[in-house]
């Protein structure tokens, strides 16, 4: 089994006033995370997910802005990388960043590992126009997959799910976890891209309901209009399979694994998923035993069955 306790923290962004002097914001706004941290640190969380630009202040004037940002530099991600160190947890934080060789701009999530140290960065690929004009922020190139303790990390960032260039990057990269940082929700998209890169999906939205979702859609588990925050574990041992010619192969290994193998199947679908309940072996060795046959290569086979000389019409 690979379980991991991920906490995901939704609030709307920090109310400060725009008077105050550059770092006594930054104070606030550190005070602000504060508090919500310690809404989900008694859970013991393996990873805690917070929405994109989480430190930048409510409506703040563009000018004041920019002094805050020149006053923060990385006094916030120090504090986040604190919190990492002290109670033993990955964070992904969000945020504007300065690139130091340069002085350009980036929109970033930040992985902090439990030592408090950055060990991936992943830059928004797809802005916002406005990003660039406004904000002077330069797009990103890479989509990297971030190792850590529990497994293969990717991230997005709010108007990336609205891309396919991005999600095809990671369904050949095969995550265990999209982390998405996100001020706009993305609605169907947020299953979509977890179906489809076949992985579970973790959103931090700010404002809007935050959730993890499985790697067949369905919500595992979502804050709600009374708490911006939830906490659920989560089982990353798993594959996605397809019912189509593995009915009686997916009986089989219940049969003889009972409760140490768990199949979901969300219904209309087609695909069920299929997860080890037990560190003896893995989900895909229990796939790999009975020969059921993967979604991905159902679906090649079915694609190359299409091709294949005489199957088509003239």
């Amino acid at each position: 089994m690979k379980r991991v306790r991920i906490s995901v923290i939704g609030p709307t962004p920090p109310a400060v006033e725009a008077e105050l002097a550059p770092q006594q914001v930054v104070e606030a706004v550190i005070e602000h995370w504060r508090g919500r941290l310690d809404r989900v640190l008694p859970d013991r969380p393996d990873l805690i997910v917070v929405p994109e630009a989480c430190d930048r202040p409510a409506d703040f004037p563009a000018d004041r802005l920019d002094l805050y940002y020149r006053a923060r530099q990385d006094q916030v991600l120090d504090f986040f990388a604190r919190v990492a160190g002290a109670n033993g947890c990955y964070v992904a934080y969000s945020a504007k960043r300065q690139v130091r060789q340069d002085g350009s701009w980036r929109n970033s999530t930040r992985i902090i590992d439990k030592s408090g140290s950055v060990i991936g960065t992943y830059n928004k690929n797809h802005l916002v126009i406005g990003e660039y004009e406004d904000a002077r922020i330069l797009y990103g190139k890479d989509a990297p997959i971030i190792e850590t303790d529990f497994g293969r990390v990717a991230c997005a960032i709010c108007f990336d799910l609205n891309f396919d260039e991005l999600r095809l990057k990671y369904a050949e990269a095969k995550p265990d976890l999209i982390v998405f940082s996100s001020m706009y929700h993305g609605g169907l998209m947020q299953a979509y891209w977890a179906y489809s890169c076949r992985c579970h999906f973790v959103g931090a939205i700010a404002g809007p309901p935050s959730a993890i979702i499985s790697p067949i859609g369905e919500v595992l588990a979502s804050s709600t209009n009374y708490f911006d925050f939830v906490t659920a574990t989560v089982n990353l041992d798993c594959c996605v399979a397809h019912l189509d010619e593995n009915r009686e192969r997916l009986q089989a290994v219940k049969r003889k694994y009972g409760p140490k193998v768990k199949i979901t199947d969300p219904g209309y679908l087609g695909p069920v998923l299929i997860s080890s309940e037990t560190d003896e072996l893995s989900a895909r060795q229990m796939a790999e035993e009975f020969e059921i046959e993967l979604l991905d290569d159902y679906f090649a086979r079915s694609l190359a069955h299409r091709h294949a000389p005489g199957h088509m019409e003239p």
